[in-house]
């Protein structure tokens, strides 16, 4: 049989609901608490799911030995110290994205989740997703050739944010998607970004940004939330072949363009001799999964196997290392800084 894990999760409104529902009813994982600040989130879980547990403080959560897996799915700025409490209990951790709004605190996190011999997980979601998945099957087959960059499109109006800006909320889906496809170290990111909602606070609604990574790859993310069209788009571009993953389509999540340019001849000039290449349009048939479900089965597993998961503390990390690189850019005017090791 399965063993069953003890699980928390502390956040029960916005996203903390999807995660509360997946582990209450997932196999091999025995809900245990439910940590809110607020009473009237706490509510909804009382009535769904009567013999779970629920508090305001993440104190009576980790008193009970019980639980051995805690979500973090509160607001960004709570992460660091709400994930360092648990993980310095012993607990194995799942932490929403991003990890935390700085590189130190996140880098601490994993510090400390390795000494401890602690799972570490962020919650990437994208990274579980079929077509990801299959797209990532693709990328390493060589059949879109060379990988040369990675376009991405995140944007709707709406859910405005008051404590993060479009950067910080919207971007970690899209980078740790070009980290994973793209496999390699990135080395600078220009950010520029529009501020037009919360002028007082300072906070972008909109962001383009550039990240460029070792062997000359490189991934241009758009965000915002101040925009008319759902888009969840990202667009992959190799010398032999063209994918995209669109995620906001019911039927087509994943495209194969067999399109090219085939450079000329050494005798020709370019004018001469480029010859653009139009072939098939593919659409790979998947077998289709909740992405949050999937997500939710790796954290489990990792906890059994202490095998760390591919959302691992570290390439939440890497992210991070890259969100605050361009939040100075941001600062100044879309200057290209240096993403440090």
């Amino acid at each position: 049989m399965t063993e069953s894990i003890g699980v928390a999760v502390v956040g029960a409104g916005g996203w903390g609901k999807n995660h509360v529902r997946n582990f209450a009813s997932q196999r091999g994982a025995s809900l245990r608490w439910v940590c809110d600040r607020s009473e009237a989130a706490l509510a909804p879980v009382t009535r769904a799911w009567p013999d779970v547990k629920t508090t305001t403080s993440i104190d009576d959560v980790l008193a009970d030995e019980g639980v051995r897996a805690i979500v973090i799915a509160t607001d960004a700025p709570t992460h660091h110290d709400l994930a360092k409490k648990a993980l310095e209990r012993g607990r194995d951790v799942l932490v929403e994205k991003p990890l935390t709004l700085g590189a130190a605190t996140s880098a601490e996190l994993c510090e400390l989740a390795e000494r401890g011999e602690r799972i570490l997980m962020v919650g990437h979601l994208l990274l579980y997703h079929p077509a990801v998945e299959r797209l990532k099957q693709i990328v390493d087959s060589g059949e879109l050739g060379e990988v040369l960059y990675v376009t991405s499109q995140r944007t709707n109006l709406g859910v405005v944010r008051r404590d993060e800006n479009a950067w910080w909320s919207l971007a970690p889906h899209d980078l740790s998607v070009a980290a994973y496809l793209l496999d390699a170290e990135p080395e600078s990111v220009s950010a520029s970004g529009g501020v037009f909602l919360q002028k007082e606070r300072g906070i972008e609604d909109v962001v383009f940004a550039t990240v460029r990574y070792r062997g000359g790859k490189l991934a241009h993310v758009h965000v915002s939330w101040l925009d008319p069209h759902k888009t969840r788009r990202l667009t992959v571009v190799g010398t032999k072949k063209m994918a995209v993953f669109d995620d906001a389509s019911p039927d087509m999540k994943l495209t194969l363009f067999d399109k090219g340019v085939e450079p000329p001849p050494a005798a020709l000039t370019y004018e001469q001799g480029v010859r653009i290449r139009t072939g098939d349009i593919v659409v790979p048939a998947l077998k289709m999964a909740e992405p949050l479900g999937r997500e939710t089965e790796a954290f489990l597993d990792a906890v059994r196997t202490r095998v760390p998961p591919l959302a691992s503390g570290r390439s939440g990390h890497a992210v991070v290392r890259v969100l605050e690189a361009g939040q100075r850019s941001l600062a100044e005017a879309g200057r290209r800084v240096d993403i440090g090791l």
